[in-house]
């Protein structure tokens, strides 16, 4: 109708032509785009795992004058409650982080008693497995006084359906912890 001399044939034709002709340029043009959305994207990455590794890198540095820990101190220690540095429970989709501060008062008289129990400074924090470091690292040198290291053990009300991602969660938790220089004491799950 554009043009009056042409058929229906013609028009077809040329419709399928200017059609064919659209589909060929946006072809070309998108394995371009693709290749710049990958490129962008890598870069992206590269740049985000470069952040993680500055990150983990101060994070260890926090935590470096943490000396190394002393076995004799804790070797004996069988009981949670006893543990004195921190303790992390670990669940299907939290941790549990139990920490003891130590005491200000720097006397011994009346320590351990009714006017300053050891209950008094603990605290217990529940955490998203992904703030594990950052909640370590912000714990004062108070906290360790066996040295670097931390206990950890499943969580002992977990259902057996959530067991793999239990112990899926414990192993995330080590890498974690080791990664920042911090020596592990797994316990059995109770």
């Amino acid at each position: 109708m554009l043009v009056v001399g042409m058929n229906r044939i013609q028009i077809k034709g040329f419709a399928t032509f200017a059609l064919l002709l659209g589909i060929c340029l946006t072809a070309c043009h998108n394995p371009e785009q693709a290749v710049e959305g990958v490129a962008h994207s890598a870069v992206n990455a590269e740049h985000k795992a470069q952040q993680a590794a500055t990150l983990r890198d101060q994070q260890r540095a926090t935590l470096a004058h943490i000396p190394l820990p002393t076995k004799s101190l804790y070797v004996d220690v069988h009981e949670p409650g006893a543990w004195k540095n921190p303790f992390l429970s670990v669940e299907a989709d939290t941790l549990n982080l139990r920490v003891t501060f130590a005491d200000p008062n720097p006397s011994t008289m009346g320590q351990g008693t009714m006017l300053r129990p050891e209950a008094a400074r603990r605290q217990e924090l529940q955490l998203r497995p992904a703030d594990l470091a950052t909640a370590v690292t912000a714990l004062p040198d108070s906290a360790w006084p066996y040295g670097r290291v931390i206990a950890v053990a499943e969580a002992p009300g977990a259902s057996s359906q959530d067991r793999v991602k239990v112990r899926r969660n414990v192993e995330a938790a080590i890498q974690q912890l080791n990664d920042l220089g911090i020596i592990v004491e797994e316990w059995p799950g109770r």
